[in-house]
């Protein structure tokens, strides 16, 4: 369907300075932006509000605004820990969680998100791991976020954990068994055609397959 790189020219080419139509036709949900009316709410009620760049409010005024690469780089919206607080509060009811989780995805669609942001390596790092075998590998996936920055960065991080990763295997919370191959769903083939015809049938959806 092309590179990330190919779509960002191509979305480039076809809505030119306007972010929002942008948004509107290519992220989930991103009809909804127009319908922020800025009271802040949302700020507010996130619990991440102190400690990232950019709140919803904010985001979406960028958005208005045209600031396509500020948005589109940004990490705020994959510090979104679902909780719901400002969809629950938005006094437009706006699916504010949905739209962020929008962005995030087509922020890593067009290739701009940022590559070291440690919520996106870990959802890659999930999807990669759940979609092999259809099933989450535990131990696989405990060990990829222990080594995600590097050999001597994992090992300390399995000795400072060591006691609860004993605790676990003593109570068969842990098999170690399951490095060697783990447990798998019957109809693997089925699953990959069933995420495949999913990622056809969303492309189409938000124009990225081509005609």
């Amino acid at each position: 369907m092309g590179a990330p790189g190919e779509f960002n020219l191509a979305a480039l080419a076809r809505y030119g300075n306007d972010f929002l139509a942008e948004v509107e036709e290519r992220v989930e949900e991103g009809e909804w932006v127009k319908m922020c009316m800025q009271c802040g709410v949302c700020a507010g009620s996130c619990p991440f509000g102190p400690d990232w760049e950019h709140s919803p409010q904010k985001i979406f005024m960028m958005i208005r605004a045209g600031k396509r690469d500020e948005v589109l780089a940004s990490d705020s919206m994959w510090m979104c820990t679902s909780c719901y607080n400002c969809v629950v509060r938005c006094p437009r009811k706006l699916p504010i969680t949905q739209i962020m989780h929008g962005l995030a995805a087509y922020a890593h669609r067009l290739g701009l998100a940022p590559k070291m942001q440690p919520t996106r390596r870990w959802s890659l790092l999930f999807w990669d791991n759940c979609t092999k075998t259809g099933r989450v590998n535990e131990l696989k996936l405990t060990l990829g976020l222990y080594f995600m920055d590097g050999i001597v960065a994992g090992f300390k991080q399995a000795w400072t954990l060591r006691n609860i990763g004993l605790g676990m295997l003593l109570a068969k919370r842990l098999n170690p068994f399951e490095l060697i191959r783990g447990h798998e769903c019957k109809d693997k083939a089925g699953i990959h055609r069933m995420l495949k015809k999913a990622a056809e049938i969303e492309a189409r959806k938000r124009g990225f397959a081509k005609p």
